[in-house]
């Protein structure tokens, strides 16, 4: 893959780092622990936690999911490590708790936004929890078909796996699904 064109002079201003680690868990279970990190390249006054130096968090926010295999939330857990006020901390927590019987699949953000959405939740928190069901998606389908000794392409139902027809690379009509699982291949 190419790298990008080098760009005109610049300088950094601003960073957000988003990190998503996968766990299976002892009991079967499965963890998405989610974190978001944002910080500024120069001291930044931040109404009421005061100047904050070059690289302090301005927001540093955790969340846990854990999962069943059917890629249901059984349990959430966040902390709000540092954020832009007091009021983050606690309440922030509570709404998450409305997710807890979803599960991950079609309508995901639609599924989201009627629990947690507007000022019913943080929209850092909602973020995470969104993207997070991609990191789940990698995660749990590919060692539970590599635990039965199947490919990713093949479901035990013998339906096309999830992320076909979800991405251009995994288009039905595509030379990646005609080459690599051309049982599900549908020519234009």
């Amino acid at each position: 893959m190419p790298a990008l064109p080098a760009p005109v002079s610049r300088r950094p201003i601003h960073t957000r780092n988003i990190r998503f680690e996968g766990f299976l868990r002892d009991d079967g279970l499965w963890d998405i622990d989610c974190e978001l990190h944002d910080s500024k390249s120069e001291p930044t006054e931040m109404r009421e936690r005061g100047l904050l130096p070059p690289g302090e968090p301005i927001h540093l926010l955790r969340v846990r999911l854990t999962l069943d295999d059917s890629l249901t939330i059984r349990a959430v857990e966040t902390a709000a490590v540092n954020a832009p006020f007091a009021e983050c901390q606690l309440p922030a927590a509570a709404p998450m708790q409305k997710l807890v019987g979803l599960t991950m699949g079609p309508g995901w953000r639609k599924a989201i936004d009627g629990a947690i959405g507007g000022v019913a939740g943080c929209t850092h928190l909602r973020e995470l929890v969104f993207n997070g069901a991609t990191a789940a998606f990698q995660m749990i389908p590919h060692h539970r078909a590599k635990q039965r000794g199947q490919a990713d392409d093949r479901t035990p139902d013998g339906k096309p796996p999830f992320y076909m027809g979800q991405c251009m690379t995994w288009a039905f009509d595509g030379p990646v699904v005609q080459r690599i699982a051309p049982m599900f291949y549908r020519p234009k």
